[in-house]
């Protein structure tokens, strides 16, 4: 599966953005898909994540309460609504996709990513 996010971008503290992740190619409804983030001079790190069906998803504990992941299998495409952004949430966004369903809240749990969106929150 290949994997394109969109959405990123500039906004004030307290606002709110919508990341996309478009997906090609076959079987998109049997992948796990997350979104990580990676700010400058950070490791990249999970924000969230939600199972085949979309019946499980998963947060970090920075975001829980503050993003939704969610999913259109029909459209192929998964989604990351960001409410009430701080200044903390500026990094740029990866989606990505597993099947192993294993392993799922780290980097090296998944084989296919996006190319990044970038996401800037200002104070």
């Amino acid at each position: 599966v290949q994997l394109q996010a969109s959405g990123g971008g500039l906004v004030q503290a307290g606002g709110s953005l919508r990341l996309s992740c478009a997906a090609s190619g076959r079987s998109f409804s049997s992948y796990t898909m997350a979104w990580f983030r990676q700010a400058p001079g950070k490791e990249r790190e999970f924000v969230a994540l939600i199972s085949w069906s979309g019946a499980s998803t998963s947060y970090a504990d920075s975001v829980k309460g503050r993003f939704t992941i969610s999913r259109d299998n029909a459209k192929k495409k998964v989604y990351l609504q960001m409410n009430s952004l701080k200044p903390e949430d500026t990094a740029v966004y990866y989606c990505a996709g597993q099947l192993t369903h294993s392993d799922r809240t780290s980097v090296s749990g998944y084989n296919y990513w996006g190319q990044g969106t970038q996401v800037t929150v200002s104070s």
